[in-house]
């Protein structure tokens, strides 16, 4: 039967698509971290700013869709998902995205520099985040598939395990913030102070990045668990 819905071209049969498609920009913008940095390493800042301004785009995308969601997600779906928690895990993607945004925000607005023997180690950290934010972008996309099969079988343990790997990823990610914690400890009298305090704010934001990729997995775990 034909929908009559004036939304219906958004939603389709069901709002997980737009969902799915807000949590990809999302990424990007996460996924576009690495090439910031290599820039930043490299002390090419004209494209450091316009790795910069791609991250704001995308952030700008996906705020603009989150709050298209947020506007038309009817009130009553046939769907096994409380409303709530759809608008739950569309704040929780949406705060990936911004936290890409804030780091590379701080990073050009401040100019600031990475120590030489924390280059490396930062790039590996940065992959790690990302590859934490890309598995929730895994796990999000099978969402269409756990309703049509009404959360239960064989699908639902695919999802499970796929969040299983997501934690692991994000506490790979832990173990990489101390280390650069470590590192940065070991070089901070040589350095000048405001420098070192502005690294580890940067340093506790791209782990916040594997943080809040896990808190999409945590808040998906919970609608397998209803």
């Amino acid at each position: 039967m034909a929908i009559n819905n004036p939304f219906s071209n958004l939603f389709g049969r069901s709002p997980i698509k737009p969902m799915q498609e807000h949590m990809a920009v999302a990424i990007r913008a996460t996924g576009e971290l690495q090439r910031f940095f290599e820039c930043v390493i490299a002390d090419d800042w004209e494209q450091v700013e316009t790795v910069q301004q791609r991250i704001v785009e995308l952030e700008r995308e996906a705020d603009a869709l989150k709050k298209q969601l947020r506007l038309h997600l009817p009130k009553s779906l046939f769907l096994p998902v409380p409303r709530t928690d759809l608008l739950e895990l569309l704040s929780m993607q949406d705060r990936i995205a911004n936290r890409a945004k804030d780091i590379a925000g701080i990073m050009l607005g401040r100019k600031m520099t990475i120590p030489a023997t924390m280059q490396d180690m930062t790039l590996e950290y940065v992959g790690a985040a990302v590859k934490a934010a890309e598995q929730a972008l895994v796990a999000i996309n099978e969402l269409d598939e756990l309703l049509e099969t009404g959360f239960s079988g064989r699908e639902l343990g695919i999802v499970e395990k796929m969040i299983q790997e997501l934690d692991a990823l994000e506490r790979k990610t832990d173990q990489l913030e101390v280390e650069m914690r470590a590192t940065l400890y070991s070089l901070e009298a040589d350095l000048p102070p405001v420098d070192v305090m502005f690294l580890y704010k940067v340093i506790d934001w791209i782990g916040d990045l594997a943080n809040r990729a896990q808190d999409v997995g945590g808040r998906l775990e919970l609608l397998l668990a209803r």
